[in-house]
């Protein structure tokens, strides 16, 4: 991933997060996370590339609320399995996202399978656009600072870490960061289970 960001920069970013965000199963948190570690060894300005996830997650995000909006229901009619199926899915689906649509749009931006699908979703539930596009702003800018400078600080870390200890010293502390995001995974999963 690193490699993909030295060549092509902030514009590597935007385009995996934009496209992640828009409903494709792509490594956009993964790119953020690389471009904060990079950032974090004075390549890129952190500020950048908070600025540009937001902006591609927020980008992304639209683009897919109006895919659903638009294609969404016109698609599941197309096919009677699918038709049958949403018939029953879609009434209890609006009526989520009339009551808890701006919770679910929030969160979903911090959940790897929801943030490929929430934006769809909440454009096939017909969620009012500006309830949307307030949620989706705030979700995607405060997922792009929390991940980025979490990146940012555990690379740079390890970076002093590196300097001061030895490669050892590197090597324990992203083992650690390594656990650490293991564990955060790991209880993303209990909640979404639970």
């Amino acid at each position: 991933m690193t490699h993909f960001i030295q060549h092509y920069g902030l514009w590597f970013v935007f385009g995996i997060v934009c496209a992640e965000s828009a409903g494709l199963w792509l490594p956009g948190e993964t790119a953020l996370i690389a471009a904060g570690v990079y950032a974090s060894k004075g390549h890129l300005s952190i500020t950048s590339v908070i600025v540009v996830a937001a902006a591609a997650a927020i980008s992304g995000d639209n683009i897919g609320y109006w895919i659903g909006r638009e294609a969404g229901r016109r698609l599941i009619k197309r096919y009677s399995w699918l038709k049958r199926f949403a018939d029953r899915a879609i009434p209890p689906a609006e009526r989520f996202f009339d009551k808890h649509g701006g919770k679910a749009v929030f969160f979903a931006r911090f959940f790897g399978g929801l943030r490929v699908t929430g934006a769809w979703m909440a454009g096939i539930t017909r969620m009012s656009w500006w309830r949307f596009l307030f949620w989706n702003a705030l979700g995607g800018i405060v997922w792009a600072i929390g991940v980025g400078l979490l990146a940012y600080y555990a690379g740079r870390a390890v970076a002093d870490t590196v300097a001061r200890y030895g490669v050892y010293g590197g090597i324990a502390v992203a083992i650690l960061f390594v656990l650490g995001v293991g564990a955060l995974h790991f209880w993303r999963r209990r909640a979404e289970a639970a």
